[in-house]
Parts: structure tokens; sequence; C-alpha cells
């Protein structure tokens, strides 16, 4: 027979709510609404008078092509964080789980990146790839590719897509190994009894098994590189070189705090969290039909 939790209180149940109403009123559902309130009308760069211009804003921005850039910009930069990141998180959570002799130690080390604050994480790697004086672009010039990301677009995408899923995959790793170490081990020794290889065993039985626990990180990084990475971008490239790496939340900041363009900024605002809600519905609706739970 299930037991039923009955308060006698029945202030009590809302006094326990309270506090992550509250939060969420105020860091979530106020900012959203403010943003959705500006997005409709034309302030001054010091807030002094405001004017209801309705549609226009959306209407700016849809013909600006440097915005509509930046949507393909982030669309490409969102998806190859998110499978660089997981797939090497992957491949490292299948050695971490075969590892005997100092696996405590294995383990640490690939954890440790996820402290590393976003802009700390970009400064080591713009360091290791300057042209000027760093070590990777050292060899890099070596071999004879001539690495310079400060004015080569595609080069700049590339360490900043590195930059950003190498902080991630710390984070991957913990579920994903897990994942792993909640599989029960009499399938995989019932398949390997069979004559399955170590690469059948985790295609057909392991990676199956781990379908809600890569649904899960595949919208988590998704969310993560479009909200997440403004502080990499920034750190290291800017934006640039010639727009190259201008995603949108970095383009919703320069326009905000350098072009003081409020109006047009909380109107992209509002798109990208348009953005990552329909991409959040589809994956729900779509993928997730092929997770087995």
């Amino acid at each position: 027979m299930e037991k039923r939790v009955v308060f006698k209180n029945k202030a009590l149940p809302y006094f326990l709510l309270a506090p992550q109403i509250i939060i969420t009123l105020v860091f979530f559902i106020w900012p959203a609404a403010m943003a959705l309130y500006q997005s409709v009308m034309q302030e001054d760069a010091f807030g002094l008078s405001t004017t209801f211009v309705g549609m226009e804003n959306f209407k700016y921005i849809f013909t600006d092509s440097i915005y509509l850039n930046s949507i393909k910009v982030t669309m490409i930069f969102s998806f190859s964080v998110a499978a660089l990141a997981m797939s090497t998180a992957l491949i490292l959570a299948v050695m971490a789980e075969r590892v005997i002799r100092g696996a405590t130690s294995y383990k640490t080390f690939i954890i440790w990146p996820y402290a590393v604050a976003p802009v700390v994480a970009a400064v080591l790697w713009y360091f290791l790839f300057n042209p000027t004086v760093g070590m990777i672009s050292f060899f890099l010039k070596a071999i004879g590719i001539d690495w310079n990301f400060t004015l080569n677009g595609t080069q700049a995408m590339i360490l900043v897509i590195i930059a950003a899923a190498w902080r991630q995959i710390s984070y991957n790793f913990l579920f994903f190994l897990a994942g792993l170490q909640a599989i029960p081990k009499p399938f995989i020794e019932a398949a390997a009894i069979d004559g399955a290889s170590p690469w059948k065993r985790f295609w057909t039985i392991s990676f199956p098994l781990l379908s809600p626990t890569v649904f899960f990180l595949l919208v988590m990084n998704l969310v993560y590189a479009f909200f997440e990475t403004f502080g990499i971008i920034h750190a290291i490239t800017e934006g640039g070189p010639d727009e190259a790496t201008n995603i949108m939340v970095f383009k919703i900041y320069h326009d905000v705090f350098e072009s003081l363009d409020l109006g047009g900024s909380a109107a992209q605002s509002v798109i990208l969290m348009a953005f990552v809600i329909v991409l959040t519905v589809v994956q729900f609706k779509y993928i997730e039909r092929k997770v087995h739970y």
C-alpha cells in the first residue's frame, strides 16, 4: 500500500516552495518579461526616453547581415562543441572504466578542468595557440601550417570550439562514467561469452543503455554552448576576425554595451531564448523517441 504524505498545516507546502518560486521569479521570469518588454521599445543610451516601436527591432535585426551571420556561426559553434565534448568524454569514460591501477588519479585529473573558470580556460588556450609565443602554434608552423587565428576565421573558430569543449569534457565524463558503471555486468559478460568483440559489446549493449545519459548531455551541452561560452569568445577572439566567431550571445553583449542599442539587443535576447526553447522541444519530441529508459 502506497503511503501518502499529508500536511496538516495547509500553508506549509507553499512555505517550503517559496524560496524556489522566488528565485525563479526574480532570476528567470522577471528578466524574461523585461526582455520581452524592451524588445518592442526604443530607448536612448541612458534610459531617459522610451518609445514604443512594435516589431521594428525584430525587422531590423533580421535584415542585418551581421546578425544573420551570427546565427549561422552559433549553429556551427554549438553543435561542434557538443559533438567534440561528448565524443571525447565518452571515450575517456570507457577507458576510465577499464583502468585498474591508478584509476582514482586518472579520474581526478580528468575532472579537474571543470573547476577552471571559462575565462581562465580561454586564456590558457589563447597562450598555447598564440601565433607569436604559443607552444602549439610553434609546432604547427614547424610542420608547415601557417597558424594565425587572429587573421584566419576558420582557425579562430577551431580554437574557440576546442577551448569551449575542453572545459565541458569533465562534466560529460562524470555522467558517462556513472552511466557505464550502472550497466549490469551480467549483460556484458554474457555477450563476451557469446564471442562478441569489445566494440560490438559497447555498440549493442552499453551505448543503447547510455541513451538517456546521451540525450540529457546533448541538451545540456547545447545550452552551455549557446549561453555559457561568452567568456571564452570574449577572451580569445572578441567575435573576430571578420565576425567569424561572433556568436549570438556575444552579439547581444556588443550591441547593448558597446553600441548601446538597448531595444535591438533585447530583441536579440528574445530570439536567442526562442531558439533554445525550439531546439529543446525538437530534441524532446523527436530525439527522445530513440532513447531507451
